[in-house]
């Protein structure tokens, strides 16, 4: 597949069009989450599809997705050309459930956080948003986990 010039672009116009300082894109490339071919001058040119990767990548940040979990779902989109609206929606679904979950998760610990201001009762020994089921008692007085 032969590219033109205008399909590949440079790593400042890459970094000023998506946000993304260079050296973030060199880490995220060493991470195998972009891809970059090289001049004969051995500057970095990227594919104008690696825009839309990388807009998924500052997504998934702003979202609190880990780049290990971003890294495990790109191991399954093809780095050579665009990914199709099949693969993107596979994604989607994919963080969908775990933003769900990660929801869940916020709502149970916000309902503990409201009964512990609530309870007033300051014991690190027995909270059990601190020391769920009383499981740090053996250890002795005072905050073990903070």
């Amino acid at each position: 597949m032969s590219l033109e010039p205008d399909d590949l672009l440079g790593v400042g116009e890459v970094s000023r069009r998506s946000g993304v300082p260079v050296s973030a894109l060199r880490f995220y490339e060493e991470l195998g989450l972009i891809a970059a071919t090289r001049t004969p001058g051995n500057q970095r040119r990227y594919r104008r599809h690696m825009l839309r990767r990388i807009s998924l990548i500052v997504v998934a940040k702003r979202l609190g997705i880990p780049l290990s979990d971003v890294q495990e779902v790109f191991t399954s989109l093809p780095i050579d050309h665009p990914p199709s609206q099949r693969d993107w929606r596979r994604v989607a679904q994919l963080w969908r459930a775990q933003i769900e979950q990660r929801r869940t998760q916020l709502e149970h610990l916000q309902r503990e956080l409201t009964g512990c201001i609530g309870c007033g009762c300051l014991s690190m020994k027995a909270c059990r948003l601190l020391n769920p089921e009383d499981a740090l008692a053996d250890e002795g007085p005072g905050p073990r986990r903070i």
